[in-house]
This record gives C-alpha cells, sequence and structure tokens, in this order.
C-alpha cells in the first residue's frame, strides 16, 4: 500500500468507520474533520489527524470527502484551499450525497486543474460502513474510477453508474425507494392493526414473500419496537427528497408517489420530527389518522 497517500476529509457518523477500513487495508491515511475531536480517535488505529484540511490535503494522491452537504463539500474543496495544494492527478472520491448538479461542476471545476472528481455516494449506513459493506454507486470516467477500485474495496462493492453525476442519481434513487417503502410499509401496519390484526404478526406473515425488503426487515421492526431513535433522520429523508424532485424538475419528470411521500415527511418534520428516525413516519401517520377520527 505503499506510495498512495490518502486523505479523508470529514470523520462524522459514516466517514470515520470508513477511514478506520481503509486504515486497517494498510493504506496511510491522514485524516481532518472541522470538529477535531471527531478525528482525533482515528489517531489509535494508525492516522495522522490534521489540523487543517488544507494540511490533510497536501501530499495526497488519493482524497476522500464524507461531509454534510455539497455546499459544505464545495467550501472545503475551493473555499478553504483544498484544490489549490492538490496536485494534477490527485482522484478526489466525493461519498457525500449531494446534487448531481453539484457534482458536476465539482468534477468540472477539479478538472480544469487536472484533478480527476469520482462521485461515489454510499448506502449501507454506519453499520456497512464499519463492516466494509457499502454500495457504492460511482459517477466518472470508467478508467479513473478502475484505477482506485483497490482502494475502495475495504469499503464495500463499487459500481459505476455511468458519467459525472449519475452516482448521485443512483443515490437519489435509492433515497426515493427506502422513503416511499418506509411510507408503505407505515400505512400497511395502520391497515392491519385498525382492522384488529397484529403488526407484529402480520410483518412475520409475509417476510419472505414479494413484499420483502431490507425496509420491512429493519424499519419494521423499529415500528413495531416503537424505536426511532435516529440512524437516518426524518429531516435527511426530506433533504434528500426534495433534491430528487428538483432533479426530476431539471429532467422534465412527473414522479407523483415520490411527491406523496414527500409531503408526508415535510409535514413530519414541520410537527417536530425532524431528528426522529425516518421510519418515525408512522407516529407522523397514526397522528394524522387520530385527527381524522377527533
Amino acid at each position: 500500500m505503499q506510495g498512495r497517500k490518502i486523505a479523508f476529509l470529514g470523520t462524522g457518523l459514516m466517514g470515520a468507520p470508513m477511514a478506520r477500513r481503509l486504515l486497517a487495508a494498510g493504506f496511510e491515511v491522514t485524516v481532518w474533520n472541522r470538529d477535531r475531536s471527531k478525528a482525533e480517535p482515528l489517531a489509535a488505529d494508525g492516522a495522522t489527524v490534521a489540523d487543517t484540511a488544507v494540511e490533510a490535503a497536501r501530499g495526497a494522491s488519493v482524497l476522500f470527502t464524507m461531509l454534510t452537504n455539497g455546499g459544505a463539500v464545495g467550501e472545503v474543496l475551493f473555499g478553504s484551499g483544498v484544490a489549490d495544494v492538490l496536485e494534477a492527478g490527485t482522484i478526489v472520491i466525493d461519498h457525500s450525497s449531494i446534487s448531481p448538479a453539484a457534482a458536476r461542476e465539482h468534477a468540472f471545476k477539479l478538472a480544469e486543474r487536472g484533478i480527476r472528481h469520482i462521485d461515489a455516494p454510499v448506502s449501507g449506513g454506519v453499520v456497512g460502513a464499519a463492516a466494509g459493506t457499502l454500495a457504492i454507486m460511482a459517477g466518472g470516467d470508467a478508467t479513473v474510477i478502475d484505477s482506485v477500485r483497490d482502494i475502495m474495496a475495504p469499503l464495500g462493492r463499487v459500481t459505476r453508474v455511468g458519467p459525472s453525476g449519475t452516482g448521485q442519481l443512483a443515490k437519489l434513487g435509492n433515497q426515493q425507494i427506502v422513503a416511499v417503502t418506509i411510507g408503505a410499509v407505515a400505512e400497511a401496519m395502520l391497515l392491519v392493526e385498525a382492522g384488529g390484526g397484529s403488526r407484529e404478526a402480520f410483518r412475520d406473515a409475509i417476510r419472505g414473500g414479494f413484499a420483502e425488503s431490507r425496509i420491512l426487515e429493519l424499519h419494521g421492526q423499529r415500528m413495531i419496537e416503537r424505536n426511532f431513535e435516529p440512524g437516518g433522520t426524518a429531516r435527511n429523508q426530506l433533504k434528500d427528497l426534495d433534491t430528487v424532485l428538483a432533479a426530476a424538475q431539471n429532467l422534465s419528470l412527473h414522479l407523483p408517489l415520490t411527491e406523496a411521500v414527500r409531503a408526508e415527511f415535510a409535514e413530519f418534520v414541520e410537527n417536530g420530527g425532524g431528528e426522529q428516525d425516518h421510519s418515525g413516519l408512522l407516529q407522523h401517520l397514526e397522528d394524522k389518522n387520530a385527527r381524522g377520527k377527533a
């Protein structure tokens, strides 16, 4: 693994276990986080902890970003001076979930400096990040993606979706499916219980049939247990759905199911559910039905 210095910017809930996977694979990794206390524990795993993003980026041949949104990625790359210290030929791998338009803009601006860019959002959550089983949806030049498959391998399964920006579109598609399926599972549980059935027995009865999914398995269990401690928050789910619909508008598409689910998440967040797990949409639908009966 010698000769490929890696910088990893953004070591929060997802970034920290991802950086840890790279360290365990034997890579030399320098990490940075705006809140340094979230980066410092990685020193015990062999990381060098930088005081600034520029310090972390200097001399890196591959730079990872795992930041909150497109604004944060743009600010770190171009506002803080990171792009100015990257050498031509460096590869930037952005695992953040941002808009396709922002990803393409970043790729264009970096290309002007001779820096290559991959938009590579992930799915699989903190558990997948720690286990190295993330689904990585990559957009960009096929040759560039192939050149860093060995580096991304400890993180999960990499699939090139298409040119720049399509990795982000794939992530948005993933988030559409998650949101609509959460809504469908929640509504089905309400229906069965309203008719006298058991939510838990209903879920058990349909497991293994055509309705089987990871959402039914994991979030269905959360709904039964009423455990809405956040894994993915309703606020972030709403943000993703807003981005989906903005992308759809740019592509002249009408997505009625996504629009309907987005409206319910917007109400849920507006009523104070923003920091709950997105499976907590069940509570919003329960409250809405209770108000309808009052």
